[in-house]
């Protein structure tokens, strides 16, 4: 079973990193990029590496929501959501990747890896928690709750209900002055299609 599910998240991990460059969006990306930091994060936990795979699934999730509503503010098109690609200097990419996979492989199959079997009974999440988050555990809860109010506020900003009407309704912002021209761009006139520079 424990293989299965390793072999299971490994092919996960691998397919959703992959799909990073094969949407057509940040937001998309982003979520994409964060279910395989989670994937990860399990296989970690699958090899009793407990609180780093932990870790790393609370870090990446938070990373990525947060990532996520950023594009949703501040993307030129709407919400990050129009499609654009991905993927900049192709070949340089292919081969960056081709060589960083060669090196992490060669480090894992070659490195004479140190194997110290932890004593039967000693809580070591528990003692390396208390060692690591100890004098700070008020400020990781308050960050948390923080970080918390960020996704909702993230899911919320990327609901089809806009500031102005709904999102894929071409909504206008109100004018300057009462019953004036609407402030900021004007939707063409196909509606609420946006044209993203750098072109297609």
């Amino acid at each position: 079973m424990t293989d299965a599910l390793f072999l299971a998240l490994s092919a996960l991990a691998i397919w959703s990193g992959w799909r990073v460059f094969q949407v057509d969006s940040m937001v998309r990306a982003s979520f994409q990029l964060m279910v395989s930091f989670i994937a990860v994060g399990l296989i970690a936990v699958l090899l009793a590496a407990s609180y780093i795979g932990i870790a790393t699934i609370f870090m990446m999730a938070v990373e990525m929501m947060v990532m996520a509503l950023f594009m949703v503010m501040f993307m030129m098109n709407p919400a990050g959501l129009n499609p654009m690609s991905m993927v900049h200097q192709h070949r340089f990419a292919v081969a960056a990747g081709i060589v960083v996979f060669a090196g992490l492989s060669a480090a894992v199959l070659l490195s004479d890896l140190p194997s110290h079997p932890v004593p039967e009974g000693k809580d070591v999440v528990r003692d390396l928690g208390h060692e690591l988050l100890g004098p700070s555990m008020l400020i990781f809860e308050t960050a948390g709750v923080t970080l918390l109010a960020t996704m909702i506020g993230a899911v919320v900003l990327s609901a089809r209900s806009g500031r102005y009407g709904a999102s894929d309704h071409g909504s206008l912002p109100p004018g300057l002055t009462l019953g004036g021209e609407p402030a900021g761009r004007k939707p063409d006139e196909a509606g609420s299609h946006h044209h993203h520079h750098g072109g297609h």
